[in-house]
């Protein structure tokens, strides 16, 4: 496909450039899966870079630090408590420590990688997820609400648990008469947009499991669909022509009659993945077996879809991980920055803007979403949205110790494990169990409820620096506010089971 150039259209991304990082500074000798899943096989976080591997005899993952580079020995230690190959990993957003991996075994595990790496191989979760009757190919964290995951597989259901305690609070069967292919939370994370074997693309709230919107026939080809919704509510799906030409479609929430715009790009047949950037209104596009990675700038005037350049290479990528915005270096006017995956090697491309100017590029950096959540699991559960907390990059960012990182650094009370509570298994699709009395269930929520953060002064290395009174205030009051309304939810919540409770009492269940 040719992509017309008519008048200068002014925008400080029509100059990324795409440049390759010399081959010290690639990961060799890694033995990058052969599954055949269409997902990106790595994921990247500011701390650890993630490839999923081979493994004889179960599935495996590789976790190194961001900073390694050159070989890696046969020897070094691998996550690998799957029984059956990892399909899909994605890393917490708000716990660079945190990672989720769905596998063939019809499982996730959650891992809590120790900093500085692995000095030994991890077998042992802090969280096995059991629900799925097929395997799990789809994962999905929350984007500002704290320890909720959602997973798709390929028996046709998606599942939203709360991490922290192991429990399965939503369950959507019947949204899906076909293979899921992609799953992708809105901005809030009050609905997940979702395409399917058949051809159609969903809006769904999860909480309610409602389907709230439906398009038929997106892209009238057979193959694999993928849909990502945008900061500014739109959809952005990739997919194939009834030609099996690659297609980019961009859809309106409010209007999914017809398309904003539908561009046709080649007749490759490797799956695109998009890889959206919010505080640039970028979309990359990847394809598996691709030599290539568009990038494309979105906007509100037509055609609102505008293609920038391509990073062009002699070798196909098998997978790509896309590192979020709090790892990249302002100081070199970095945007965005890529791991493609080789057969045996990862390789790192960095998307700059030249800029002549030492200084911090506040126009290339508005404000991005920090590791620090906005919502706790119960307040979301309760139905409170929120977007994610902001932080500047200004001078570059080093994520401050968070408030919520011991939740998961002991496993988890899984309820399937207190066989006092009478409770059933997360893989029984598990809410509150009715049979337990009200005062116990008072003393668990009370347990789990996060403590107030002392206002302390903030170190960084060995100098300390005392903060103002007016951001101690703002925090304070900000905690009185989220603990409000974990105690609200909770009184909702006491309320049912007395309730149930009274029922069992009276005979009624």
């Amino acid at each position: 496909m040719s992509f017309r150039r008519g008048v200068v259209r002014q925008s400080k991304f029509r100059h990324v450039f795409a440049q390759a990082w010399k081959t010290e500074h690639c990961i060799d000798d890694v033995r990058v899966s052969r599954v055949t899943w269409d997902s990106p096989l790595c994921a990247v976080n500011p701390k650890f870079i993630a490839v999923v591997i081979e493994a004889g005899g179960g599935g495996a993952f590789l976790v190194v630090p961001i900073s390694k580079s050159g070989r890696i020995d046969q020897s070094c230690p691998t996550v690998c408590g799957h029984a059956a190959p990892v399909l899909d990993i994605q890393w917490s957003p708000h716990d660079d420590n945190i990672i989720a991996s769905a596998s063939e075994d019809c499982t996730v595990k959650v891992w809590q990688i120790p900093d500085g790496g692995l000095t030994s191989p991890m077998t042992e979760a802090i969280v096995t997820l059991e629900g799925h009757s097929k395997r799990v190919g789809i994962l999905a964290w929350h984007p500002s609400a704290f320890n909720i995951l959602l997973t798709a597989g390929c028996d046709n259901v998606i599942f939203v648990w709360n991490v922290g305690t192991g429990e399965l609070v939503y369950q959507l069967n019947d949204a899906h008469p076909d293979l899921i292919y992609s799953v992708s939370w809105n901005k809030d994370g009050s609905a997940v947009c979702t395409v399917c074997k058949d051809k159609a693309l969903r809006v769904i709230d999860p909480r309610r499991g409602t389907v709230l919107k439906v398009k038929e026939k997106v892209h009238d080809g057979t193959r694999p669909m993928r849909a990502v919704f945008l900061s500014d509510g739109k959809i952005l799906t990739t997919g194939f022509s009834r030609m099996s030409e690659r297609q980019l479609a961009l859809w309106d929430t409010k209007d999914l009659s017809e398309p904003m715009v539908i561009q046709e790009m080649d007749t490759s047949n490797g799956v695109l993945l998009p890889f959206y950037d919010p505080d640039t209104n970028m979309v990359y596009l990847c394809g598996k077996g691709d030599c290539t990675i568009r990038y494309f700038e979105i906007t509100d005037e037509s055609p609102y879809v505008h293609f920038l350049s391509l990073y062009s290479s002699k070798e196909p990528q098998r997978g790509a991980g896309f590192l979020s915005k709090r790892g990249v270096d302002v100081n070199k006017c970095e945007i965005a920055r890529f791991y493609k995956l080789h057969e045996r090697k990862v390789e790192p491309i960095s998307m700059t803007v030249p800029r002549k100017s030492d200084l911090f590029q506040g126009d290339l950096y508005p404000d991005t979403a920090g590791s620090e959540p906005a919502l706790l699991a119960d307040e979301w559960i309760a139905g409170q949205d929120a977007e994610p907390l902001l932080v500047s990059l200004s001078g570059g960012y080093s994520a401050p110790p968070s408030k919520h990182r011991d939740t998961l650094r002991s496993k988890p009370r899984l309820v399937s494990q207190d066989s006092g509570s009478g409770a059933t298994s997360p893989s029984a699709g598990n809410t509150a169990s009715p049979t337990s009395s009200p005062t116990s269930a008072t003393k668990e929520m009370e347990e789990e409820m996060p403590q107030p953060r002392v206002a302390a002064r903030e170190t960084d290395g060995n100098a300390e620096r005392p903060k103002r009174e007016d951001d101690v205030l703002t925090e304070l009051l900000a905690e009185m506010k989220a603990l409000r309304a974990v105690v609200l939810a909770q009184n909702q919540r006491i309320e049912l089971l007395e309730r149930q409770l009274a029922r069992i009492e009276d005979g009624d269940v």
